[in-house]
Protein backbone atom coordinates (compact mmCIF):
# COMPACT_ATOMS: atom_id res chain seq x y z
CA UNK A 1 0.00 0.00 0.00
CA UNK A 2 2.75 2.68 0.90
CA UNK A 3 4.43 1.74 -2.52
CA UNK A 4 1.71 2.29 -4.57
CA UNK A 5 1.32 5.76 -2.79
CA UNK A 6 5.18 6.65 -2.97
CA UNK A 7 4.54 5.16 -6.62
CA UNK A 8 1.17 7.27 -7.54
CA UNK A 9 2.81 10.78 -5.67
CA UNK A 10 6.17 10.48 -7.39
CA UNK A 11 4.23 10.61 -11.43
CA UNK A 12 2.06 13.34 -9.87
CA UNK A 13 5.33 14.88 -9.28
CA UNK A 14 7.11 14.16 -12.05
CA UNK A 15 3.74 15.06 -14.25
CA UNK A 16 3.23 18.38 -12.76
CA UNK A 17 6.89 19.16 -13.62
CA UNK A 18 6.45 18.41 -16.81
CA UNK A 19 3.21 20.33 -17.57
CA UNK A 20 5.32 23.52 -15.29
CA UNK A 21 8.15 23.23 -18.13
CA UNK A 22 5.58 23.60 -20.49
CA UNK A 23 4.16 26.47 -19.96
CA UNK A 24 4.87 30.08 -20.84
CA UNK A 25 4.59 33.55 -18.60
CA UNK A 26 6.03 35.78 -21.44
CA UNK A 27 9.08 36.57 -23.15
CA UNK A 28 12.06 36.43 -20.95
CA UNK A 29 15.56 38.38 -21.53
CA UNK A 30 16.97 34.65 -22.39
CA UNK A 31 14.61 33.30 -24.75
CA UNK A 32 16.33 32.16 -27.97
CA UNK A 33 14.81 33.87 -30.78
CA UNK A 34 12.78 31.80 -33.54
CA UNK A 35 12.90 33.17 -36.71
CA UNK A 36 12.54 29.24 -37.85
CA UNK A 37 9.76 28.05 -35.51
CA UNK A 38 11.47 25.50 -34.36
CA UNK A 39 14.23 27.18 -31.84
CA UNK A 40 13.55 23.58 -29.33
CA UNK A 41 15.86 21.70 -31.70
CA UNK A 42 18.52 24.78 -32.12
CA UNK A 43 21.59 23.19 -31.31
CA UNK A 44 22.74 27.32 -31.36
CA UNK A 45 20.51 30.74 -30.87
CA UNK A 46 19.98 34.06 -29.99
CA UNK A 47 19.00 35.52 -26.99
CA UNK A 48 18.90 38.43 -25.29
CA UNK A 49 21.10 39.73 -22.51
CA UNK A 50 22.50 42.18 -20.55
CA UNK A 51 25.43 42.33 -23.42
CA UNK A 52 22.82 42.68 -25.85
CA UNK A 53 21.72 40.44 -28.30
CA UNK A 54 24.46 37.01 -28.15
CA UNK A 55 24.55 33.34 -29.46
CA UNK A 56 23.62 30.34 -26.83
CA UNK A 57 23.69 26.93 -27.20
CA UNK A 58 20.59 24.90 -27.25
CA UNK A 59 20.24 25.54 -23.56
CA UNK A 60 20.43 28.69 -23.73
CA UNK A 61 24.17 29.22 -22.08
CA UNK A 62 26.07 31.85 -23.84
CA UNK A 63 28.59 31.53 -26.22
CA UNK A 64 31.95 32.84 -25.98
CA UNK A 65 35.03 33.48 -28.22
CA UNK A 66 38.49 31.94 -27.06
CA UNK A 67 41.23 34.87 -28.56
CA UNK A 68 43.53 31.89 -28.84
CA UNK A 69 41.49 30.12 -31.17
CA UNK A 70 42.47 30.55 -35.13
CA UNK A 71 39.95 31.07 -37.30
CA UNK A 72 39.65 28.74 -40.28
CA UNK A 73 42.50 26.55 -38.49
CA UNK A 74 40.41 23.77 -37.63
CA UNK A 75 41.21 23.27 -34.32
CA UNK A 76 40.83 24.14 -30.70
CA UNK A 77 43.70 26.19 -28.75
CA UNK A 78 41.43 25.26 -25.74
CA UNK A 79 42.46 21.78 -23.97
CA UNK A 80 43.17 20.26 -20.73
CA UNK A 81 41.78 22.27 -17.66
CA UNK A 82 40.90 24.48 -20.01
CA UNK A 83 38.25 22.73 -21.85
CA UNK A 84 37.08 21.14 -18.14
CA UNK A 85 36.43 25.10 -17.29
CA UNK A 86 35.12 26.27 -21.09
CA UNK A 87 33.27 23.12 -22.73
CA UNK A 88 32.64 22.91 -26.32
CA UNK A 89 29.29 23.71 -27.76
CA UNK A 90 29.24 21.03 -29.84
CA UNK A 91 26.32 19.67 -32.28
CA UNK A 92 25.25 16.05 -32.55
CA UNK A 93 26.19 16.39 -36.60
CA UNK A 94 28.44 18.35 -38.90
CA UNK A 95 25.73 20.48 -39.82
CA UNK A 96 24.54 22.25 -36.97
CA UNK A 97 20.57 23.00 -36.66
CA UNK A 98 20.97 26.98 -35.98
CA UNK A 99 18.26 29.44 -35.07
CA UNK A 100 18.23 33.18 -35.85
CA UNK A 101 22.70 33.00 -35.96
CA UNK A 102 23.79 35.06 -39.38
CA UNK A 103 27.20 34.35 -39.11
CA UNK A 104 28.62 31.27 -40.99
CA UNK A 105 28.06 28.23 -39.10
CA UNK A 106 30.36 25.03 -39.29
CA UNK A 107 31.88 22.25 -37.25
CA UNK A 108 35.25 20.93 -36.52
CA UNK A 109 37.26 17.89 -34.89
CA UNK A 110 36.82 19.46 -31.10
CA UNK A 111 39.53 18.18 -28.36
CA UNK A 112 37.32 15.33 -27.26
CA UNK A 113 36.17 14.23 -30.83
CA UNK A 114 32.81 15.70 -30.92
CA UNK A 115 31.44 18.09 -33.25
CA UNK A 116 32.22 21.37 -32.01
CA UNK A 117 30.14 24.30 -33.63
CA UNK A 118 32.33 27.35 -35.05
CA UNK A 119 30.80 31.09 -36.27
CA UNK A 120 32.68 31.83 -38.80
CA UNK A 121 35.63 29.28 -38.39
CA UNK A 122 35.89 30.03 -34.74
CA UNK A 123 35.09 27.15 -31.92
CA UNK A 124 32.67 28.38 -29.14
CA UNK A 125 32.57 27.70 -25.63
CA UNK A 126 30.70 28.09 -22.92
CA UNK A 127 31.78 29.01 -19.50
CA UNK A 128 31.68 26.61 -15.97
CA UNK A 129 30.81 29.50 -13.63
CA UNK A 130 27.83 30.66 -16.01
CA UNK A 131 25.09 28.69 -13.62
CA UNK A 132 21.34 29.39 -15.52
CA UNK A 133 20.58 30.47 -18.79
CA UNK A 134 21.28 34.67 -19.20
CA UNK A 135 24.34 34.52 -17.07
CA UNK A 136 27.55 36.45 -18.53
CA UNK A 137 30.52 35.65 -16.10
CA UNK A 138 32.48 34.68 -18.73
CA UNK A 139 32.73 38.03 -20.46
CA UNK A 140 35.93 39.45 -20.61
CA UNK A 141 37.47 36.88 -18.24
CA UNK A 142 41.36 37.21 -18.82
CA UNK A 143 40.71 39.88 -21.57
CA UNK A 144 40.78 36.82 -24.16
CA UNK A 145 36.87 35.63 -23.54
CA UNK A 146 34.42 36.78 -25.58
CA UNK A 147 30.48 36.89 -25.74
CA UNK A 148 29.78 36.14 -29.26
CA UNK A 149 26.90 38.09 -31.59
CA UNK A 150 24.58 36.85 -34.28
CA UNK A 151 26.69 37.85 -36.64
CA UNK A 152 29.29 36.23 -35.87
CA UNK A 153 31.24 39.37 -33.56
CA UNK A 154 32.95 39.28 -30.57
CA UNK A 155 31.61 41.69 -28.16
CA UNK A 156 34.61 43.25 -27.05
CA UNK A 157 33.32 47.08 -26.06
CA UNK A 158 30.73 45.63 -23.66
CA UNK A 159 31.41 45.55 -19.91
CA UNK A 160 33.32 42.17 -18.57
CA UNK A 161 31.48 40.75 -15.70
CA UNK A 162 34.21 39.08 -13.86
CA UNK A 163 38.42 38.77 -14.14
CA UNK A 164 40.28 35.78 -13.58
CA UNK A 165 42.23 33.25 -15.85
CA UNK A 166 40.61 32.74 -19.71
CA UNK A 167 43.23 30.14 -19.99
Amino acid sequence: MNTRITLAATAAAVALLALAGCSSTGSSDTSANSSSGDSGTAEIATANSSLGEIVVDGKGMTAYFFDKDTAGSGTSACTGDCAKLWPAIESATTTPVVDGVSGTVATIKGVDGGNQITIDGRPIYTFANDKKPGDVAGQGVGGIRFAVSPSGEELTSATPASSGTGY
